[in-house]
């Protein structure tokens, strides 16, 4: 007698697409569209932070935050994630999805605010305020990952389970494009408002006092998609696989989904506790997880930590590639307020052309190609690209290519998209057992913050120019964007490799894959 048999469970894999689906999409989505909002505004906002608290009187450009404070404001919020990805995947196989859920939530609201209103004397004070609220919103963020994921993929049917985790994890290409819309509309109203001029004609008078508000005004705003879905997190009852299997409660199961679905669905306690007596539950840390998930669980976070290596550290830093090849002008020759407007304006672009085209292909599609077949094939064109941009890179900086080099720039972030960044999500949550989903998504999606934070430290200080002179203030030489590239190029390449370690999971039951469907007749 195996779980398939559990009938609210079989009820659930064949159900057809109903509304409790799309909202279910919704309001995990909503998690992810403010994590995405939340850690990627920072990156419109670093360039007026430098201007604002760290300008030099006489420097010929303007003021920019230290090597050392740019480092933290950037990567703390990720540091932050990684821990709360670890914690709150534990928690959630523990406690429950549904009694964390509401919590991850607050945490995000509450630390959105407080970081729009950090303050103090001084700009030690202001930046250490700001990272220190950032990095606790980076847990919340964190706690989403496993969460969101376990519970679409728990409460989806077997046909269409990919799209509809992919479609949660695809509201981050529309926050990332909501945070430099936003940014834009916010700048463009200020800029009207408060007149400044260029760095090079005025440098104090080209950061008007009121851009302070600005920066504030772009973070705090991330904290309203959040609590526009608050309510509704908290209504959404308890995934039946995790009240069924792990919390062995076949009534309060069965009465769930029942309402959920809509039809009647007998409760089966006693089969619930056959199954729990025949099977022995394995630990994470146990010989019988190592045969059977080892190479699995290899498998989904070496490919997340090595693709978020290649993307956070485009993503993040996009605007210094921008600046590189002369898309975006020189800093002196705007102000401050107008900077971020520029910087938000080639955000928004690539996430329009590129970011959310790319998650939608991969929802469209997951179900039809697969995941392994997605997965390989968006490595392999970023790995194509990422070298079709780095050997030839100084032919791309001449003007008359700069358009080509950012369609090329834009073709690795739609392969991304469509491709690992959106599969690396959707497998962990179905390949596990119920009862090590959330713990086992959270070590792979930590994982991937882990690739982030090396991405995102480790390209700020390569890509510097080789000639120290001409490397940005307090930065040593790096080995410049075209051999940075290259190494992006080759973890790309890498993460193609290490994709074979990943097992198909379309169209099966998720104790099927898990192996929870086979009696389990080994000890720990």
């Amino acid at each position: 007698m195996a779980e398939e048999h559990l009938k609210v469970l079989s009820a659930l894999d064949v159900a057809k697409t109903q509304w409790y689906h799309f909202t279910a999409i919704i309001i995990a989505g909503m998690g992810f569209f403010t994590d995405a909002y939340d850690l990627f505004c920072i990156s419109l906002v670093t360039k007026m932070l430098g201007r604002i608290y760290y300008h030099v009187d006489g420097s010929p450009k303007p003021g920019s935050l230290p090597p050392h404070v740019s480092a933290a404001v950037n990567g703390v919020a990720l540091c932050g994630t990684l821990a709360g990805q670890l914690f709150f995947g534990w928690l959630g196989d523990k406690m429950g999805r549904k009694k964390v859920y509401g919590v991850t939530l607050m945490l995000m609201c509450f630390c959105s605010i407080a970081s729009g209103l950090s303050l103090g004397r001084d700009a030690k004070s202001v930046m250490a305020t700001l990272c220190f609220f950032r990095f606790w919103l980076g847990f919340g963020i964190g706690g989403d990952y496993p969460l969101s994921a376990t519970i679409m993929s728990e409460y989806a049917n077997k046909k269409t389970r990919g799209a509809f985790i992919a479609a949660v994890f695809a509201m981050q290409g529309f926050g990332i494009l909501a945070g430099g819309i936003f940014a834009m509309i916010m700048s463009a109203a200020f800029q009207a408002m408060f007149k400044a001029p260029a760095y090079e004609i005025d440098p104090i008078a080209s950061t008007v006092p009121e851009a302070d508000y600005l920066w504030r005004i772009i973070l705090m705003v991330g904290a309203v998609p959040a609590l526009l879905t608050f309510y509704w997190r908290l209504k959404m009852p308890e995934t039946a696989r995790y009240t069924a299997l792990v919390a062995k409660n076949a009534k309060q199961a069965a009465a769930d989904m029942s309402k959920v679905l809509q039809v009647d669905i007998e409760a089966e306690q006693q089969k619930v506790e056959q199954i729990a007596q025949k099977q022995k539950g394995y630990g994470l840390f146990s010989t019988v997880f190592l045969r059977r998930h080892g190479l699995h669980l290899l498998g989904t976070t070496s490919t997340w930590f090595l693709l978020d290596i290649a993307y956070y550290s485009q993503n993040l830093f996009q605007k210094d590639i921008f600046s590189a090849i002369g898309w975006i002008p020189e800093a002196k020759t705007m102000s401050a307020i107008q900077e971020v407007f520029t910087i938000a304006r080639a955000q928004t672009l690539i996430a329009l052309c590129s970011t959310v085209p790319g998650y939608w292909f991969t929802v469209a599609l997951i179900d039809v190609l697969g995941r392994f077949a997605i997965q390989l094939i968006g490595f392999f064109f970023m790995t194509v690209f990422m070298f079709a941009l780095a050997f030839p890179y100084d032919h791309w900086t001449k003007p008359d290519n700069r358009i080509g080099f950012v369609v090329m720039y834009s073709l690795t972030f739609f392969f991304a998209n469509f491709g690992p960044n959106a599969t690396t999500f959707v497998v962990p949550a179905e390949i596990f057992p119920a009862r090590l989903r959330s713990t086992c998504h959270g070590i792979s999606a930590a994982a991937g913050k882990l690739g982030a934070i090396i991405g995102a430290f480790g390209f700020l200080y390569l890509a510097q120019n080789q000639d120290k002179k001409k490397a940005d203030a307090g930065y040593p030489a790096g080995i410049g964007v075209k051999n940075s590239l290259i190494v992006l190029g080759v973890v790309n390449l890498l993460g193609l490799l290490f994709t074979f370690l990943v097992p198909e999971a379309k169209g099966k039951s998720l104790e099927d894959l898990s192996g929870e469907n086979e009696e389990n007749r080994d000890g720990d």
